[in-house]
This record gives structure tokens, sequence and C-alpha cells, in this order.
């Protein structure tokens, strides 16, 4: 992997990251795009690392690494999901996070057409089922 690869990877996973955490945003949660844009990053560059370590033969093995993501992000995103009421909130905002760390992953491997897919089925379940939601709900209470 060279240092061109490297830049295209971590500048593809800042803007994938972006764009799930734009959409959080346009929802007003507090994980917006920033966080999104952190944590997709942070997972690429970890993965890179971990894919440089091994080809220098340092012991790297991406999957342990990415194991050690997985586990990450669920503590983090278990730290948004709260009971609000009778009811849960965050899930959503927890789920958000956890594929933004996948799509990071994706991206620092070089695997461009699955983390652009997953960013595109992620837009389509935050925005669009959100908006389809809205209208089943609506319709129900007339």
């Amino acid at each position: 992997m060279t240092d061109y690869n490297v830049i295209i990877n971590l500048t593809l996973a800042f803007f994938l990251g972006g764009i799930v955490g734009w959409f959080r945003e346009l929802e007003g949660k507090t994980a917006g795009m920033r966080t999104h844009i952190l944590v997709c990053v942070g997972s690429a560059l970890f993965m890179i690392v971990s894919y440089k370590m091994m080809i220098l033969g340092n012991n790297g093995d991406p999957s342990r690494i990415v194991a050690g993501v997985v586990t990450g992000i669920g503590f983090l995103g278990a730290g948004c999901i709260v009971q609000s009421g009778s009811g849960v909130k965050g899930v959503t905002t927890a789920a958000s996070i956890w594929i933004t760390a996948a799509i990071g992953i994706a991206a620092g491997a070089g695997f461009y057409t699955e983390a652009l897919m997953v960013v595109f089925l992620t837009v389509v379940a935050l925005e669009l089922l959100r908006q389809v939601e809205k209208r089943v709900i609506k319709t129900k209470g007339d």
C-alpha cells in the first residue's frame, strides 16, 4: 500500500463518514457529522496500520484489528442508548456509528465499492425509510 493509497483511503473514509453523519446531523442527533467522520477515519487508519504491519512482518493481523474496532465501537454505541420513559432512545444512532466503523474499515482496506454501496444503503435506511415511516404513521392516525 503506497502513501497515495493511504491518502485516498483516509480521504474516502472522511467523506463517507461525513455523508452518514450529515443525515444524523439533519435529525439533530448528538452523534452527528464530526463524530461519524472521526469513527470512520479512525477505523480506516486502524485497518491501514494493521495491513502495513502485516506486510512489514511485524505480526500485524487485520482480522484482530477489525475485531477490536467492532468491540470498541460497540461500547461507544452502547453509551448512546438510553431508556426514556417507556421506550429506548439512541439505538439508531448506535447503529449508525457501528456501520460507519464498518465503512471506515472497508475504505481503509481499499474496498471502495463495498464502502460506497454501504453508504448508499445506510442513507436509504436513515432518510428514505424515515420518510416512509412518517407517512405510514400519519396514515394510521387518519
